[in-house]
């Protein structure tokens, strides 16, 4: 990590908070999670503890070295969570690239449309 992004990277979140760019950023992560409807709210189950979650701050820069955006990420903290307890089993859908451009290229070819 260099010392511009440690600089830069808050450590707390009163820390964020007290920043506008990071405050910015973590305004926009929050409004993106509730527009997609990323959770639904639900009672636990007796005796089960909820996982919580943290902010992850990043600091990306452009080729000259100057700040690009402030990146901030809300995530559960899954390495809480215990196998049998907390969840039978994880899937997590990714697609690779390379897919991807195979079905653009089809749909471009097919005339189909996207969404």
């Amino acid at each position: 990590m260099s010392s511009i992004e440690e600089s830069t990277k808050p450590d707390t979140i009163s820390e964020a908070l007290s920043q506008p760019h990071w405050k910015h950023s973590m305004n926009i992560e929050y409004e993106s999670l509730m527009k997609n409807h990323t959770w639904d709210l639900f009672d636990l189950p007796p005796r089960k503890k909820p996982i919580g979650c943290k902010w992850v701050f990043k600091t990306e820069y452009k080729a000259d070295g100057s700040i690009d955006k402030y990146k901030v990420c809300l995530v559960a903290k899954g390495y809480a969570q215990q196998e049998g307890i907390d969840f039978e089993e994880t899937f997590a859908p990714t697609a690779k690239i390379k897919t991807i451009r195979v079905v653009c290229a089809l749909a471009a070819q097919q005339g189909w449309k996207l969404h």
